[in-house]
């Protein structure tokens, strides 16, 4: 199983898009506060429909809480618009974790400091990033793909 994880979350829609693309793969979902809405939020549920039920969630009051409890430090992967690595270039196993930041500004360059593995989605030059749900959605698809055929 994948561990997604959103770090400050803003956009309550996003966070219900990933919730529900969280379930469809049979990945967890991390939620580290602050929140920019709050989680029984209409629009949060709207985006997640009936499925948040199904949900595999937790949630965290700050990025303490959650580094403390990862046991394999070198099994995270920080996504950025600013990294070197195309995801593509990443070996993915289960039990990852793929981690994206808020929407209006990404991870902040002390908590990137803290990781090794800084992975990037590449894109044109004509935009500076894709929404957080695509990207989660892009980088997912990828892993579940790599790790499905390693079970064949």
């Amino acid at each position: 199983m994948l561990n997604v994880v959103l770090v400050e979350p803003e956009i309550p829609n996003n966070t219900g898009n990933i919730g529900r693309l969280c379930v469809g793969t049979e990945s967890r979902l991390h939620l580290i506060h602050p929140f920019g809405f709050v989680i029984n939020d209409k629009n949060l549920k709207r985006s997640g429909l009936d499925y948040w039920v199904h949900l595999d969630v937790t949630e965290y009051q700050n990025i303490e809480e959650w580094i403390a409890q990862i046991p394999d430090h070198s099994r995270v992967f920080l996504m950025s618009s600013h990294s070197e690595k195309s995801y593509l270039q990443n070996e993915f196993q289960d039990g990852d974790w793929l981690v994206f930041g808020k929407e209006s500004v990404g991870l902040s360059a002390a908590f990137m400091a803290r990781f090794e593995n800084h992975l990037k989605i590449p894109m044109s030059p004509l935009i500076r990033s894709f929404n957080i749900a695509n990207s989660v959605a892009f980088v997912v698809g990828e892993a579940k793909r790599q790790i499905g055929l390693k079970n064949v």
